[in-house]
């Protein structure tokens, strides 16, 4: 079979991490030949371990784009704002395209990748890896399969995680909208997409409501300083207290910058007056901490879907409702229940974990990359195209889902749609 050859515009968590190990663990099927990375030390880390050459490697995206073309596809994982404008230069170049989620933060732009790569017939992936877990490609096989008969309504919660919103999307890079993009977008397009692929139909209409309640300064306790090591008077009882919350946690090398093998001291200097030293109720955050969607599809099917950062566990749990019995789905566990309602047999499936399918998103992340090398070698196809409308049918309902919790009212998706 083909190998195929790749380019890695940001060298980041997921571009490095998550893409970057699939190739290294995978040297025949993938290969790195050149990347583009602000960060110097990134930059050199990165092109030393995929053994690209120093004049392979570039400091923009821009520089790498103005070359012929180098590779079968470019792998683009920069910033949520950063995704557009590469991705519109790569197509242009005959690259096919694996785009990091979402697509773009603007649901124009998004409409205007998916069109212009049709038009190119340029392979098209977005990293809505959850579509590629066991866990979820079980559940979609049972659907298909009609274990349940027809589906008529699924209940859908995103529990996000207190200690996840806290590193994310308080202090985090996805803290503030204008500098990265709304919540329902940037951690829930993954579930938006998850729900447009089982229910195999256009969303027809969408209402939202939510709000940031609870991490902002109106609600800090009395004499909080910005910084959780100057001083907090509630150091001891509050479960977002910095130092205790990276120091003896599994963050500390991620949220300080520290090398591992730093001592307390070094690790307590660097994270006092980091963006993850400040206490959740001093920052800049503006993006919802808790949000519902209620959406019906154009085959009647109808979902309630909640995010929400008040949860234990970073986890998903669903429920598909069908005609003729129901699923329960748990991700942290890797269970699925089926349950027929003729017999009341309840059956228990056990999918893969993590460790067993490859790094993150409990296999996602090696799995979209399989998925994606295959498409590559089989060609531009209807199933990647039906695969690229399904991604951009999910943005557009978070852009739409985002609009009604603003506007406080109901949004027609075709009405919605036509605008762009």
């Amino acid at each position: 079979m083909k190998k195929v050859t790749a380019v890695l515009i940001g060298a980041g968590g997921r571009g490095a991490g998550a893409y970057g190990s699939y190739i290294l663990a995978h040297p025949d099927e993938i290969s790195l030949v050149s990347l583009a990375e602000p960060d110097p030390e990134k930059r050199d880390r990165v092109g030393t371990i995929h053994g690209i050459p120093k004049e392979m490697r570039f400091s923009g995206w821009e520089e790498l784009l103005s070359k012929p073309k180098l590779a079968d596809t470019a792998l683009i994982c920069t910033q949520d704002r950063m995704h557009y404008k590469p991705a519109m230069e790569a197509i242009a170049k005959g690259y096919h395209i694996l785009l990091e989620k979402p697509m773009a933060v603007d649901p124009a732009e998004c409409v205007t990748i998916a069109k212009h790569a049709k038009n190119n017939n340029t392979i098209l992936s977005v990293c809505h890896v959850l579509r590629y877990t066991e866990f979820f490609t079980m559940m979609k096989k049972l659907l298909n399969e009609k274990a349940i008969g027809k589906l008529v309504s699924i209940q859908h919660n995103e529990n996000v995680g207190y200690w996840h919103q806290a590193m994310s999307y308080i202090r985090g890079s996805w803290r503030n909208s204008l500098e990265s993009s709304p919540m329902i977008l940037a951690k829930c397009c993954h579930d938006m997409d998850l729900l447009t692929w089982f229910i195999g139909s256009n969303c027809k209409y969408i209402s939202s409501y939510g709000s940031l309640t609870y991490f902002k300064n109106a609600n800090a306790p009395p004499g909080a300083p910005e910084f959780c090591q100057d001083g907090c008077p509630v150091q001891d009882s509050c479960p977002w207290y910095a130092p205790r919350f990276y120091l003896d946690g599994f963050y500390t090398e991620w949220a300080t910058g520290c090398p591992e093998n730093a001592n307390r001291e070094e690790q307590l200097n660097a994270l006092r007056r980091s963006g993850h030293g400040r206490c959740v109720f001093r920052c800049d955050n503006d993006v919802v901490d808790h949000q519902v969607v209620c959406a019906e599809f154009e085959n009647e099917v109808t979902v309630a879907f909640t995010m929400c950062a008040f949860t234990n566990d970073c986890n998903r749990t669903i429920k598909l409702m069908g005609t003729k019995g129901e699923i329960r789905g748990d991700l942290n566990k890797n269970e699925i229940e089926v349950i027929d309602f003729l017999t009341g047999k309840k059956q228990i499936i056990s999918t893969a974990c993590e460790d067993e399918t490859g790094y993150g998103h409990g296999g996602g992340d090696f799995g979209i990359m399989r998925d994606f090398v295959e498409l590559i070698r089989k060609g531009y196809s209807k199933e990647a195209e039906q695969s690229a409308n399904t991604s951009l049918q999910g943005h557009l309902m978070a852009f739409a889902a985002e609009q009604s919790r603003i506007e406080k009212k109901s949004v027609d998706m075709s009405e919605y749609i036509a605008k762009f």
